[in-house]
């Protein structure tokens, strides 16, 4: 079992949390530590969101807890009451996401004592906001996290994948079970993908110079990601019509196998470009001059058609597919050349030095 950063800071805050309520003399410290459970975020900028959010709600909180301790006593049906009314007024300002924390606040008001109420009342507030403020402390300062070397690492990871398994179907050389559970595995890579590249673009620059290198950055990821979606559509179309690229004429099917082996093999050499580990003027696509172009192919593709219908070799509809989400990913990997290429010029060494190491 592996121990994520978060899983540890979270530790880490519940410890600091009790220390410093015990610091402080505060009473009853545990109500810190749990505060601290639910303040710890995956980056630094919901975390700042979120403490701001938890204070209005253990504000809210507290306050009806006391007016409904002073009202009504210390009675349990006094509490739930309280606690229905503090839900529908955190739905009603949209704070869904501190409505436990603001549950948590009134219980640890309302079941106090009657005598100097209003002092433990704002004793156990205090406590809470101390719990709060611990987890945002730890959260900025132990073990950042560096969501854009998780981030390329993970597109790195997948898109790797992608071309090993594109490269055994289109052979038709894999094992049909095999590749199909292997696309729900990649499809759910992607997806965790999507939320690296969603924690990276919240992460906040505080320099004009660092959001315009950021600004660029975040445009070649989101291409990249795009890139890899398209490989994954490429190998799900390879896998589902399988039988019916097993049955195209030998000449046309060894030209989608050579128009794929040198679009995968363009795809790794775009992300070692980006690394540095290229020179940017280097093009694989440029120095292939025997390479088809794309409406020769599609010149291609209707003779063979017209050839299948007179002679019914292969269903034309099925091969559409199939050619059509491999033009696509053509289309793609050109775009994101040349915005790696303009990118280059720009961030080059800076590129080299944040990610060559863990790469």
């Amino acid at each position: 079992m592996k121990l994520g950063a978060r899983i540890v800071k979270t530790g880490v805050a519940i410890v600091f949390a009790l220390f410093l309520a015990d610091l402080l003399n505060l009473p009853s410290p545990v109500f810190a530590g749990i505060a601290a459970i639910f303040a710890i975020q995956p980056s630094i900028y919901r975390s700042y969101l979120t403490i701001i959010e938890q204070i209005q709600s253990n504000f809210i909180g507290a306050g009806i807890a006391v007016i409904f301790a002073l009202i009504f006593g210390h009675h349990y049906v006094a509490v739930g009451l309280a606690a229905v009314i503090t839900i529908a007024i955190m739905l009603k300002l949209k704070l869904e996401k501190s409505i436990s924390l603001a549950l948590v606040t009134i219980i640890a008001i309302m079941e106090g004592p009657s005598d100097d109420f209003i002092v433990f009342a704002l004793i156990r507030f205090t406590t809470i906001v101390v719990g709060v403020l611990a987890a945002f402390f730890v959260n900025l300062v132990f073990m950042p996290p560096k969501y854009e070397t998780k981030l390329f690492h993970s597109i790195h990871m997948t898109t790797d994948e992608l071309i090993r398994w594109t490269r055994l179907a289109k052979r038709q050389a894999s094992e049909h079970m095999a590749t199909k559970q292997e696309l729900e595995k990649l499809r759910e890579r992607l997806i965790k993908i999507d939320q690296f590249y969603l924690f990276y673009k919240e992460e906040r620059s505080y320099f004009r110079n660092e959001k315009r290198a950021k600004a660029r950055k975040l445009v070649v990821y989101r291409q990249m990601i795009s890139v890899a979606n398209k490989s994954w559509e490429v190998l799900k179309r390879l896998h589902i019509y399988e039988n019916e690229l097993a049955n195209l004429p030998n000449h046309f099917r060894l030209m989608i196998q050579e128009r794929l082996d040198f679009l995968l093999t363009y795809h790794e050499q775009l992300h070692l470009k980006y690394t540095g580990k290229l020179k940017p003027e280097h093009s694989l696509w440029t120095e292939n001059e025997a390479l088809l172009k794309r409406h020769e192919v599609m010149e291609i593709f209707a003779r063979e058609i017209a050839l299948s219908k007179e002679e019914e070799i292969f269903s034309s509809y099925h091969l559409l597919h199939v050619l059509s989400a491999v033009l696509d990913y053509e289309e793609q990997l050109e775009h994101l050349d040349t915005l790696i290429v303009s990118h280059q010029n720009y961030h080059g060494e800076e590129i080299k030095v944040e990610l060559e190491d863990g790469f």
